[in-house]
Order: C-alpha cells, then sequence, then structure tokens
C-alpha cells in the first residue's frame, strides 16, 4: 500500500460493531448452521449455468430457427450475468465453501463468463469492499469518463446528459470489461491505491487462460459452427452482452451511486471522517429487500449493507442477517439506506446521475426504511 491510501484512525461505531459480531456469530452457532453456501448455492449454480450453457447448445445446435436464437442469446445474457452475480461473487470472497479448493473451483466460473477471477479479487475484494465510494481509490466509481459517479470527479459538458444515455452504457458493460478492463488493469502501473502492482507469471497466465477459454465458447464456436451470416452471429453475440451489460451495470450501481450514499473524501492526511465500519454504512444501500425472486438472482447484492459488513458470509443468509443489522443500526443510532423496491432504486440512481452531471447536491427525499426486526 502507498502513502496516498486512505486510511480510517476514527474508532466511532465500536460498540455497534462488536455487538453486530456477536449476534450474527450466535445467529449462526444457535442454529449449528454453517454461514457458507451449502446445497441451496449447489443448486443455484446448476440452475444458472443450465440457464446459460442450455440456451447456447440449443444456438451452436442449430435446434432453433434465427429468430428464436436470439430469444435464445438473451437468456444467455441473463445467465452470464446470473453467475456473475450469485456465484462467482461467493466464491471469491470465499463464503461460497468451507472449503478454499471448492471456493477456487466455483470462483473460476467468472474465467468463464470472460472476467478474471484474479483480478476481480483486487479490485472488488480488496479495493471496493475498503474503499467504498471514495473518489480516486474506488475502481467502481471510474468505469468511464462519460460517467460521473461521483461528485467529487471531473465534471465536463456532456456529464448533463448521462442520466439519458446511462443505461446504453451499462449495455456494454461487459463488452468492455472481457475485451479491454481486465487487460487495462493487468497492464496498469498504479490500481487504487497500489503503486507499481506487478503481478506473478501464474496469476498472468490463469488470466489469458481464461479468456481463451471464453473467447473461444462465446466467439470462436459460434462463427465456426452456425450456418449464418457473420452479422447476425455478431448480432446475436452483441445481444447477449447488452442484456448482461445492463443487468450486471445496473445492479451494482443501485448498492452505492444512489439518493442517501455518502462519498466522502480523506483529508490532507489520508484519514478517513469516520470508522471503516461507519463508513460502510454510510456509503451503501439495500434495495427491493422483500423481493425474492430478485435476491435470488443477483445474489443477495439487494442487501449490500449486509454483504460489505459480513463479505465472507453467504449471500443466502443476508436477508436473516438485515433484521439484525437494521435493529442494531436503529438501537445504535447507526446509518441502515434501504430502498423498498427495485425501480424506486433505479430511479434514485438517475435523478443522481442527473444531480451529479448537472454540478448540483443530490436530494434525499426520504427514501430511508428500516426493516422490522424478526
Amino acid at each position: 500500500m502507498a502513502g496516498r491510501t486512505p486510511t480510517f484512525p476514527c474508532r466511532n461505531g465500536k460498540a455497534f460493531h462488536a455487538e453486530l459480531k456477536a449476534e450474527v456469530e450466535a445467529y449462526f452457532a444457535e442454529r449449528r448452521m454453517s454461514p457458507k453456501g451449502g446445497l441451496p448455492m449447489l443448486v443455484k449454480t446448476a440452475l444458472l449455468l443450465l440457464l446459460t450453457f442450455g440456451p447456447y447448445t440449443l444456438i451452436v445446435t442449430q435446434a432453433v430457427p434465427p429468430a428464436a436464437m436470439l430469444g435464445l442469446a438473451a437468456l444467455v445474457g441473463l445467465g452470464v450475468a446470473g453467475i456473475g452475480f450469485a456465484v462467482a461473487h461467493d466464491a471469491i470472497h470465499g463464503s461460497y465453501s468451507e472449503d478454499p479448493r471448492v471456493n477456487r473451483l466455483i470462483g473460476a466460473s467468472m474465467d468463464l463468463i470472460g472476467g478474471s477471477s484474479y483480478l476481480w479479487q483486487i479490485t472488488h475484494n480488496v479495493i471496493h469492499h475498503t474503499y467504498t465510494n471514495i473518489h480516486g481509490t474506488d475502481e467502481d466509481l471510474a468505469v468511464s469518463p462519460l460517467l460521473r459517479l461521483s461528485p467529487h470527479a471531473p465534471r465536463h459538458g456532456f456529464h448533463r446528459f448521462q442520466h439519458w444515455y446511462a443505461l446504453g452504457l451499462y449495455g456494454m458493460t461487459t463488452l468492455f470489461w472481457v475485451f479491454v478492463k481486465d487487460y487495462k488493469y493487468l497492464f496498469a502501473k498504479d490500481l487504487g491505491p497500489y503503486e507499481n502492482k506487478r503481478h506473478a507469471p501464474a496469476d498472468v497466465l490463469g488470466l489469458v487462460a481464461g479468456k481463451l477459454v471464453y473467447y473461444g465458447w462465446s466467439v470462436v464456436v459460434p462463427f465456426v459452427v452456425l450456418d449464418l451470416a457473420w452479422w447476425q452471429i455478431a448480432g446475436g453475440i452483441l445481444l447477449a452482452h447488452v442484456v448482461a451489460g445492463v443487468t450486471l451495470g445496473i445492479v451494482f450501481q443501485l448498492a452505492h451511486v444512489v439518493e442517501l450514499t455518502a462519498h466522502p473524501e480523506p483529508d490532507d492526511q489520508m484519514a478517513m471522517p469516520e470508522s471503516w465500519v461507519v463508513h460502510e454504512l454510510d456509503t451503501t444501500a439495500n434495495f427491493a429487500p422483500t423481493n425474492r425472486l430478485l435476491s435470488w438472482y443477483v445474489g443477495g447484492l439487494n442487501f449490500q449493507v449486509e454483504h460489505h459488513l459480513f463479505p465472507k458470509v453467504c449471500s443466502r443468509h443476508y436477508p436473516a442477517l438485515s433484521k439484525i443489522v437494521a435493529r442494531l443500526a436503529a438501537k445504535h443510532g447507526m446509518p441502515y439506506h434501504v430502498h423498498p423496491t427495485f425501480w424506486g432504486a433505479v430511479g434514485s440512481h438517475l435523478r443522481t446521475l442527473k444531480a451529479y452531471g448537472a454540478g448540483l447536491p443530490v436530494e434525499t427525499p426520504g427514501t430511508t426504511e428500516v426493516l422490522a426486526p424478526a
């Protein structure tokens, strides 16, 4: 870590954090339950792999007419996003299984869908989870110069329209990720708080191998086996990316770039104004907590507060843990941000983009909701 790395010397929220950890540990101990995934995660993994590669198989075997292939390509996109949300994400955090070998194996599903499990562990697990919403450090705020996702980022005239074109850019998320972003991060001299970041040859080789596997099944095979015009094949591939990109892009943004969430800055000594735990509560929001299907599909990422506080606990436990977190947050006077519905959170995100694009403060129209304790 370099000297420009933000630090969290403040100790406020210590009593809240201690009581919260004790209650969560007691929750699992009393039920003799593992905080990891278990059988429900295996079932989910199988279903999401089927959602992805079932339609893919029908496409490459030309078992359906070309028009139907477009619908199947969209399903492939949904499956790819689901694997990223609900399978790879848990595994790379080490919350899928008690066995690290299983986590590594399942985490490789990120490479299977075109990302890099190695770089994700750095940019997401370490950088984003430690320095959430800190401009200049959190890489999730720097997805494109066309988007101003922080009130501290440089503002240009075209940002005034970003709430209109953002969803279109999100549609390019996976295309940029699998063909550009990972290589950009791999060759970057500085990455978040890291300076002169070096990568072990084995990690580089693993990244390249994963990319070749992904390019093989997603691009090479369709062009080799399908008896279609090149533009039809390219259109199907593009559609799958757009569906996956919009789905991934919007869900990840709803956790941090919405009304209520803060974007604090360090002082001249790189010290943040709050402790790490309070910082995570300030900068993070849940959404649609009662939507069970959404929770299943996005791997509990709609319970982002719980995920940031307990990243090594499997996402399937977050709905239950949210009752504990909300109750103790209220008891200790800690912030706990929730947008009750998915579309309400989307609206909040677009309003935030509009405000940041215009250089205006973000309004907070009372969308905080505390879940009732069980």
